[in-house]
């Protein structure tokens, strides 16, 4: 959390820098300057601000490039590391390309929106206080089980949130693309202009390797795992697929149940990342039998949500489990296939919910029944019918009338 910290005072007197007219609207040069600033405001024992100021004046005209270089040389000699751990906003990294990307981008970049963090507080409500703190031995119930991990959790969460609500503009842009004229010709040279247009004002880090500054924060904080990594590199593969998927559809092309399958698994990668970093925050071994059912349970859901979401996600052009079934299988037949998939689902749901321990399991039976209460939802697994929505064979068509019907309705 000490990085935390110090990323958000770096901001602040970035801020600073730029409201002050002391900005020279180089990112460089402002973040070398507010670094400086936060190091002269610092307290120094009996040195106040006038006499460090002073001293500074006194001695700049002496330091010159050469004597820069030669401290250097005296920082990288056998105390490099200790000195770098108390500078004050100095961050040590062993892979120079990595602590340029760190400073440059993490700082700059890894903002988080408002519109991001409050998209993510369902899920943070779900996983962190309801449903996973109890494969933790954690009590909802008391504050400090929430508030001590939810710096951490949140700011990856909404990081994760972030990174999808680009995502969906590339989504989007491919779906206008094709409003006027249709063809896979089109869509390989607009589309390509247009999704190339949304990636050159995003961050750099989110057009090469999008959950780098978020692995270089948690490495930094000491949470970084090996399947913590894993599963970051499924979400850059899910969204990936989600794109290739949308857009076959929208285009009328191919699609494979390999993918289909691949995607739905893949969706829920956010939660196991919490889950794995809650492991971590809590030093627990990780419980594989634990994300075994809890991978199974996520599965359900995410179809569940599927189903309830449906109409809208045609409308919108996102990933949507019955969407897929219908290209893949047809209208008629992509019912009873995702009712086939459903069952098996179950079967394996129940097998591993039994293996839990007595009380574990039911405790989670329990949330389970007041999240499909609290949702209104019908189409919960385990827990009452599954109702899977009339299927929407002319997606095209149903659009726009939908966009129709919209644009008629009187403004109020």
């Amino acid at each position: 959390m000490e990085a935390l910290r110090k990323l958000e005072n770096v901001q602040r007197m970035l801020s600073f820098v730029q409201s002050s007219g002391l900005s020279s609207n180089n990112n460089d040069s402002d973040r070398f300057l507010s670094n400086f600033l936060l190091f002269m405001v610092q307290p120094c024992d009996t040195l106040n601000v006038e006499k460090r100021c002073n001293l500074v004046s006194e001695n700049l005209p002496k330091i010159s490039a050469a004597i820069l270089e030669e401290a250097l040389l005296w920082v990288n000699g056998e105390d490099h590391q200790q000195s770098c751990v108390e500078l004050p906003a100095q961050l040590y990294l062993d892979n120079k390309q990595d602590q340029c990307l760190f400073r440059s981008n993490v700082d700059d970049m890894a903002m988080i929106e408002l519109d991001a963090m409050q998209r993510s507080n369902s899920t943070l409500e779900d996983f962190q206080c309801r449903s996973y703190f109890m494969f933790h031995g954690m009590d909802v119930n008391k504050p400090q089980s929430i508030f001590r991990f939810l710096p951490v959790l949140s700011f990856t969460e909404s990081y994760i949130y972030q990174l999808d609500s680009f995502n969906e503009e590339i989504l989007n842009l491919s779906m206008k693309s094709t409003a006027t004229e249709r063809g896979p010709n089109f869509l390989s040279d607009t589309s390509k202009v247009d999704n190339q247009r949304v990636a050159n004002h995003f961050p750099e880090p989110f057009k090469s390797d999008p959950f780098r500054p978020l692995v270089l924060q948690l490495e930094r904080l000491g949470l970084l795992t090996e399947r913590i990594t894993t599963e970051l590199s499924f979400g850059t593969e899910y969204w990936a697929l989600e794109r290739k998927l949308c857009k076959a559809l929208i285009i009328k092309n191919e699609i494979f149940s390999e993918d289909v399958m691949r995607a739905i698994h893949l969706k829920s990668f956010d939660y196991r990342v919490l889950n794995l970093l809650l492991y971590q925050l809590t030093e627990q071994q990780v419980n594989d039998m634990h994300m075994e059912f809890l991978s199974i349970s996520e599965f359900l859901v995410e179809v569940s949500d599927d189903l309830f979401d449906y109409e809208d996600d045609v409308i919108e052009n996102n990933f949507n489990i019955l969407r897929m079934f219908i290209g893949l299988y047809g209208a008629s037949t992509a019912p009873s296939e995702l009712a086939k998939c459903i069952t098996e689902a179950e079967e394996k749901y129940e097998r591993l919910l039994n293996a839990l321990d007595p009380d574990l399991s039911q405790n989670y039976k329990r949330r389970c029944e007041e999240a499909t209460r609290e949702g209104g939802n019908t189409s919960g697994h385990s827990l009452g019918t599954w109702t899977i929505p009339p299927v929407i064979a002319d997606e095209e068509f149903y659009r726009s009338r939908f966009l129709s019907s919209k644009s008629t309705v009187p403004p109020t």
